[in-house]
């Protein structure tokens, strides 16, 4: 029985390095081109597989070869498959993802088959998020069939960690139901109309989340600065680890997959922060979203590296 259940998107990624980003009306030759898997959904809970957690997924993917062998890989990499369905007359999820020199990016997604994770595609993996000892939900899937997987998850004491990404308004019915939630800076603003250009900024934002909806653990993530962790009344900075990046795609989704695989194993939320942020690291080094992803292995051998 999986300790984790992640419901969200999954996607193919196309990966163009490029030395700086295309303006408008300007063609640029790219120096790399990679089809990688990909989707918010699918990168954490692989980073969460590979990092030792029990995973099983809830998602969509097309009615083609590339989404049954994204399907293939997922369960290679030990992630119960069970709940995630092929959509008739759909195309698996796509996303066209340019890389600059400084491995920033910029994302362009076309939902296809994920768009189809109804409501009643949820209610019929009832069980595969009742059994969860941890819901982990993003933004790349319809709004309200969230809603009704955090519901269901409240009802049956499944904790619900949401991961708000990509930002977007997000209704009191959804967030009510949130126990963790792990925004970066331009999400927090998104939720709280409080830019986070600062610690006190990142403080008030995190208050104003818990404050609102209730939410026990408020963990806004900085890039390179660390995350702020606002936690039973305790506001922190914790730094991160010192990489050089080439790519930054799915380190926020590696990070979520580390530390809830931390959590649920027990570990101090410290621990966790740590375990989740080194991961990211390591995600940071390479190119693409779950071609990027670390083992537990090297994960733990940069933390004892880094201290």
């Amino acid at each position: 029985m999986a300790k984790l259940t992640v419901l969200g998107s999954i996607n193919v990624d196309h990966l163009l390095q490029v030395t700086e980003f295309p303006r408008p009306g300007q063609t640029l030759e790219a120096n790399n081109y990679q089809t990688v898997p990909g989707g918010k959904g699918a990168n954490q809970a692989v980073a969460a597989a590979r990092l030792g957690a029990q995973v099983a997924m809830v998602g969509c993917i097309g009615e083609d070869a590339i989404g049954e062998q994204m399907k293939l890989g997922f369960a290679q990499d030990g992630i119960d498959t069970g709940a995630i369905d092929r959509i008739s007359g759909e195309a698996t999820g796509m996303a066209m993802i340019y890389v600059n020199a400084q491995g920033e990016n910029n994302i362009g997604i076309w939902p296809g088959a994920n768009g189809a994770l109804s409501v009643e595609q949820v209610r019929a993996h009832q069980g595969v998020i009742e059994e969860a000892e941890l819901l982990l939900i993003q933004l790349e899937t319809p709004v309200e069939s969230l809603v009704e997987a955090a519901r269901l998850a409240k009802a049956a004491g499944t904790k619900v960690v949401l991961n708000p990404a990509p930002a977007k308004a997000l209704p009191d019915a959804l967030l009510t139901c949130v126990d963790i939630i792990t925004p970066n800076e331009t999400e927090a603003q998104q939720l709280t109309g409080i830019a986070v250009d600062n610690d006190e900024s990142a403080a008030m934002a995190a208050q104003c989340l818990h404050d609102k909806f209730g939410i026990e653990m408020v963990i806004i993530t900085l890039g390179k600065r660390g995350v702020w962790l606002s936690h039973r009344g305790r506001q922190q900075l914790v730094c991160g680890f010192k990489v050089d990046a080439v790519d930054t795609t799915a380190a926020g989704d590696t990070f979520n997959g580390g530390f809830v695989t931390a959590l649920l194993e027990g570990q101090s939320v410290d621990d966790a922060l740590r375990f989740g942020q080194a991961a990211a690291a390591l995600s940071v080094t390479r190119l693409g979203a779950q071609s990027s992803i670390p083992s537990r292995e090297e994960t733990l051998a940069l933390m004892q590296r880094q201290g």
